[in-house]
């Protein structure tokens, strides 16, 4: 049987309209089955961790959990799939029923099986004692933001952590130094002196001195970045280049300066991945803006 020319587009339009109802229904129930995961990367940097659920409507624990891979995303699935209806899967499907998420809380990561049970019993033994019920007026109770220490971090701040993005040379916008800390903030290290120059207390103090360094290229430089096992993981303004010639000598330098806190700044350079370079020793790198070009 022949079709007019109107049939055929009207078929086609149905087509599409129904093509395009599958996608949606195909795309929703992707997202319920796996809602959240961590990359491949980030999994294997966290190993065994402890987490905790937050309901969002008032901020409160109702879950504490170990265990590693997506573990702390499974119990969403649960509440979806499960009907078993117990207390903590009901929290969970009432927050959904909300159009709310579950916050997830890494406490503790990068733990193997035993301290990851030993963590877990603390925290539940703390948080479900009868005399601690005032747990909101603790205040070092704080999610790790930008601290790349095993800390407390929401899982966003592990997946950025650690699934991190190379730092790229069209990507720097400014002429930056890169210190390669590794020696300097590791706090496993033995101390090679008692002697308290020597002590590196925080971040900054690991990063801003002292270095062997082109004292020019480094004054030129508009931001120092700390590396730390190969990515950025604090930034800091230098306001002027310095010596300790008494306990360091005339070949040394450090700067003093402020952390960088602008949000612009930290986008583009904070937890990248820096570029390695095959036999490189020296903890020193300049890199500097690529200048724009304009014309024809």
């Amino acid at each position: 049987m022949w079709l007019n020319s109107k049939t055929c587009k009207a078929i086609k339009e149905s087509q599409c309209s129904f093509l395009h109802w599958l996608f949606v229904f195909l795309k929703s129930i992707k997202q319920q089955i796996m809602i959240e995961q961590f990359s491949q990367k980030t999994q294997e940097e966290l190993k065994s961790y402890v987490y905790i659920l937050i309901d969002p409507r008032d901020n409160k624990i109702f879950y504490v959990g170990k265990g590693y891979g997506n573990r702390v995303f499974s119990h969403i699935n649960e509440a979806i799939f499960n009907p078993v209806g117990t207390e903590k899967l009901e929290i969970i499907r009432a927050i959904r029923q909300e159009d709310l998420k579950v916050k997830h809380f890494i406490v503790r990561h990068g733990l193997e099986e035993n301290e990851a049970l030993i963590v877990e019993a603390v925290l539940i033994d703390f948080l479900t004692f009868k005399d601690f019920i005032e747990v909101a007026k603790i205040s070092n109770i704080v999610a790790g933001h930008y601290s790349f220490n095993q800390g407390i971090k929401t899982v966003n701040e592990c997946e950025i952590l650690y699934n991190c993005e190379v730092l790229k040379k069209e990507d720097i916008k400014h002429n930056v130094l890169v210190i390669n800390i590794n020696k300097t903030y590791d706090n496993k290290r033995k101390k090679k002196s008692e002697n308290p120059i020597y002590d590196r207390p925080n971040i900054y103090e690991a990063t801003r001195g002292w270095w062997v360094l082109d004292k020019d290229r480094a004054e030129n430089s508009d931001f120092v970045l700390a590396e730390y096992k190969g990515v950025i993981r604090a930034i800091f303004k230098p306001e002027k280049w310095v010596q300790d010639i008494e306990n360091r000598g005339v070949k040394r330098w450090g700067f003093e300066g402020s952390e960088v806190t602008s949000k612009e700044i930290l986008d583009i350079y904070m937890n990248k991945e820096v570029p390695k370079i095959r036999g490189m020793a020296n903890p020193i790198r300049y890199f500097e803006k690529i200048p724009t070009t304009t014309g024809y």
